[in-house]
């Protein structure tokens, strides 16, 4: 199944050289893939995994390694933001 993986700010880091401008990727995962095993590949500091959407919605960090992904899904990560 396809699914839209887009990291921002900081992140984008953590990407691959060549969609870091855009700052996502489609990806090809298994039915049933969980939102942490989609982000441990790319080695993510948990402590900067803040802001976990999927479609939009919120998803909490204790449901993160039980949700499992559909296809179409966009799955959207941000680090904590500092300011002022």
């Amino acid at each position: 199944m396809n699914i839209t993986f887009k990291l921002f700010a900081t992140l984008t880091d953590y990407l691959p050289a060549e969609v870091r401008r855009s700052n996502q990727m489609a990806m090809d995962v298994a039915l049933g893939t969980t939102i942490m095993q989609v982000i441990e590949p790319f080695g993510l500091p948990p402590k900067l995994v803040h802001l976990v959407l999927v479609n939009g919605k919120y998803i909490a960090p204790e449901n993160r390694g039980t949700y499992a992904l559909v296809d179409g899904d966009v799955l959207a990560i941000w680090p904590p933001v500092a300011g002022g």
